[in-house]
């Protein structure tokens, strides 16, 4: 299956007309205990040696908070089944870096996170990915005349291959991202899409395939679901928690949010024409 980035921006406009004076209502909302937030993306970019990685821990926290906590002071590895890899905090940031990481492609990882007296582990394979051969562009007529870019790479056809696709417009804080699966196209010359009305020549989009887990490749699809970036609505409640491959071994109902994923990335810089 190959899914669509895209991006079109649509304006609506409401004119209201009071005549009564505003009041401001502050609604209260229910907190819960925060709960650990681990973002343990291993990416391994072709071409590097991939030493270097960060995993991100921050907290959960209420609704009109404005600065997302980060989680200090915890202990870190990943165990490849030989050697274990100490992620030290960059203090006070919530970053945890490693520098001396050794990415082998279909090599086993375990992750260990201990923070406030608990544990928390999950395990994940690096999985390999193609590289982006090439990138076309297109004008799609009569729909804001958007521009249509497609970035093609090679399924390997001995195996079944999930990927995550990623699109960073410079024009925008954060990059979009999209799943692809090779169950129709096994072995053949696959693409990812990215639409948008906005972009104009000369703006630069940073492009991405990254091999992922048939497991990582569910739990995203549901993310960007929930997200409203699948097609799903952006302003509806999720219908159940969102849980990733990370338990507490020391208290199983104290689940963290977030996912522990390790893979090969091929990454081209792309100039609009």
């Amino acid at each position: 299956m190959i899914k669509i980035i895209i991006r079109i921006t649509i304006a609506v406009v409401t004119l209201i007309t009071m005549y009564s004076c505003e009041d401001v209502v502050d609604i209260d909302l229910d907190t819960d205990t925060p709960k650990l937030v681990i973002d343990a993306s291993i990416k391994w970019q072709k071409g590097t040696s991939g030493n270097e990685q960060t995993i991100r821990l921050t907290t959960t926290t209420n609704f009109y908070d404005a600065t997302i906590p980060n989680a200090n002071g915890a202990t870190v590895t990943i165990f490849d089944g030989t050697t274990t890899y100490d992620f030290i905090e960059d203090v006070g940031t919530g970053n945890y870096i490693c520098t001396n990481f050794n990415p082998v492609i279909n090599g086993t990882y375990t992750l260990t996170v201990i923070y406030n007296g608990e544990t928390y582990t999950a395990t994940d394979t690096l999985y390999p990915t193609p590289e982006i051969d090439y990138v076309e562009q297109s004008v799609i007529s009569g729909f804001d005349d958007a521009i249509e870019i497609k970035f093609f790479y090679q399924d390997n056809g001995l195996q079944d291959n999930y990927y995550l696709l990623g699109v960073k417009n410079s024009n925008n804080a954060f990059p979009e991202y999209g799943t692809a699966d090779d169950e129709f196209f096994q072995g053949n010359q696959m693409f990812g899409i990215y639409i948008d009305d906005e972009i104009v020549a000369n703006d630069v989009l940073d492009l991405s395939v990254q091999g992922i887990s048939v497991r990582y490749f569910n739990y995203m699809e549901k993310l960007l679901n929930i997200a409203g970036s699948d097609g799903g609505n952006p302003f509806s409640s999720p219908p159940a928690t969102l849980r990733g491959n990370i338990i507490n071994q020391t208290n199983t109902n104290n689940f963290p949010f977030g996912y522990f994923s390790l893979g090969e990335i091929d990454t081209e810089s792309y100039v609009v024409q």
